[in-house]
C-alpha cells in the first residue's frame, strides 16, 4: 500500500494528532503537512509551539494547525474533536504520553493511560475510520531470546510500558473503535533526545574528558532501532489500511489468531491490528560501540564479568557513579561552546531504567507482510548517527 492510500484530492482525510509537539508528533505533522494528505489537520498539544523548541521546518507546520489542549481531561475532549460545517476527524493518531523515565505510576496513568482512554473512547464515539495507538517494544519480556513477535509473551520491563501495555488491552475492549496499535523500539532521527541523545551526549563526555567509554553487559545486547521518518511513514500507512479494513467489512480486532500464534495472556484481545515497527538491522550495543568508536575517535568496550556481576546487585550506585562522572564534564562542554541557550533534549545524564540488562528485541515481519510496507532507513549506521550530530549543531545544542 502507498504511503498516501485513501488521500487523493476528493476523499483526503480529517486527521488530529493528540501530543502533536512531541518528537513524533511533530514529524508526523510536518509529513502530512508537507505531502498535503488531509483535508484538515489539526495537532493538540498542552505546551505551546513557541516553547517546543521546533526545527525550523516544522514551525509552519505545528503553528499553522496548533489547538492548546489537555486531551486526558474529558472536559477537553468536545473543543479538541469539534469541527465545524458537523464535520468529523477520520483518521485520529494518539502521540502523547508520558515519555520520561523513572516517574510514578500514578503520572504515567494519568499522562498515559488515561490519556488513550479518554481521547479513544471519543474516537469511538464519533465513529471515527481509524484510531492510532503509539506504543512501545519494551511491552515483551526482555531476556535474549529471538525477536519478538506481536504475539509473544508480554512482560514489560519499563513502568512506562506497563502503562501503555494497560492501554493496549483496555483499547482493545472499546466498541467500534478501529484499533490499530504500532509497538516501536529506540526512535532515532534529527534532534532526537531520549536513547540517541543520551548515547551521543555520553559520547562527547568522554571524547572531552579522553578517557574509554564502557558499557555494561556486553555487545550481544540488543537495542533495535527505527528512523523517525520510517516510523511516520508507517503511521500513515497503518491507518488507511485500518480504515480499509473497517470498509471492507474486515473485522480486523475480532479476526481469530493462527494456529501457530497464540492470543497472548495479556495486552489486546487480538493481535491482528498490533504492530512492530523496526528496522532491519538488529541494532545492539555493539553497533553503537563501533559506530561511536569511528565518530569521535575515541576508545570502546564493555566492562567485565566481575563489574556486570556487582552492577546486577547496585544498578543504583553504578547510576550514580556514572552521572557524578559526566554531568559536570557536559556543563563545562556547553560554557566552552557557548550554548546559552542549552542543549535541547541532550543530555549524559543516565536512568537507572536505561541501563538495566534488558534486551529491546522486535520482529516486524508482519507489518510488512501485511501492508507491503517498505523500510528507507534499513539499519543504524555512522552515516545515519552523522547526520543526527548534524540536526543538534543546526539547532546550536551540541557543545
Amino acid at each position: 500500500m502507498g504511503d498516501t492510500a485513501g488521500s487523493t484530492a476528493a476523499t483526503k482525510p480529517n486527521v488530529l494528532i493528540i501530543g502533536g509537539l512531541g518528537y513524533i508528533g511533530r514529524f508526523l505533522t510536518n509529513y502530512i503537512h508537507t505531502n498535503s494528505l488531509a483535508s484538515t489537520l489539526r495537532i493538540v498539544d498542552k505546551q505551546l509551539p513557541q516553547l517546543a523548541s521546533l526545527a525550523p521546518e516544522h514551525k509552519d507546520a505545528c503553528s499553522d494547525n496548533f489547538m492548546q489542549a489537555d486531551a486526558s481531561r474529558p472536559p477537553s475532549l468536545s473543543r479538541v474533536f469539534d469541527l465545524p460545517d458537523d464535520q468529523s476527524f477520520d483518521y485520529v493518531f494518539n502521540c502523547g504520553g508520558e515519555t520520561r523515565h523513572s516517574q510514578d505510576d500514578e503520572v504515567y496513568k494519568l499522562r498515559s493511560y488515561e490519556l488513550s482512554l479518554n481521547v479513544a473512547q471519543e474516537a469511538a464515539r464519533r465513529q471515527v475510520k481509524a484510531y492510532l495507538e503509539l506504543s512501545t517494544g519494551h511491552v515483551y519480556d526482555s531476556k535474549r531470546d529471538p525477536p519478538r513477535k506481536e504475539t509473544d509473551k508480554l512482560k514489560p520491563s519499563l513502568k512506562q510500558a506497563k502503562w501503555k501495555l494497560q492501554a493496549e488491552e483496555d483499547l482493545s475492549k472499546i466498541a467500534n473503535l478501529p484499533l490499530v496499535i504500532l509497538r516501536l523500539p529506540n526512535v532515532y532521527g534529527p534532534y532526537s533526545g531520549q536513547w540517541m541523545g543520551t548515547q551521543l551526549a555520553l559520547a562527547r563526555v568522554y571524547q572531552g574528558i579522553e578517557k574509554e567509554l564502557k558499557w555494561l553487559w556486553g555487545p550481544e545486547l540488543r537495542t533495535h532501532t527505527v528512523h523517525i521518518d520510517d516510523v511516520v511513514r508507517a503511521c500513515w500507512t497503518a491507518v488507511n489500511w485500518r480504515a480499509n479494513q473497517a470498509q471492507s467489512g474486515a473485522a480486523a480486532d475480532s479476526a481469530p489468531p493462527t494456529p501457530t500464534s497464540p492470543s497472548p495472556k495479556k495486552g489486546p484481545m487480538s493481535s491482528a491490528s498490533v504492530f512492530n515497527i523496526v528496522d532491519k538491522g538488529d541494532t545492539s550495543q555493539g553497533t553503537m560501540a563501533e559506530i561511536t568508536k569511528a565518530l569521535f575517535g575515541i576508545e570502546t568496550g564493555f566492562q567485565n564479568v566481575l563489574i556486570n556481576t556487582f552492577a546486577r546487585l547496585n544498578l543504583e550506585s553504578v547510576v550514580d557513579d556514572v552521572n557524578d562522572e559526566t554531568l559536570d564534564p557536559w556543563a563545562e562542554l556547553q560554557q566552552k561552546a557557548g550554548l546559552e541557550g542549552g542543549t535541547g533534549p541532550l543530555s549524559p545524564f543516565m536512568e537507572k531504567e536505561l541501563l538495566r540488562e534488558a534486551d529491546l528485541c522486535l520482529d516486524g515481519t508482519k507489518f510488512e507482510q501485511t501492508v507491503g510496507f517498505k523500510y528507507t532507513h534499513e539499519k543504524l549506521t555512522k552515516e545515519e548517527v552523522e547526520a543526527v550530530i548534524d540536526s543538534y549543531k543546526r539547532m546550536k545544542w551540541w557543545p
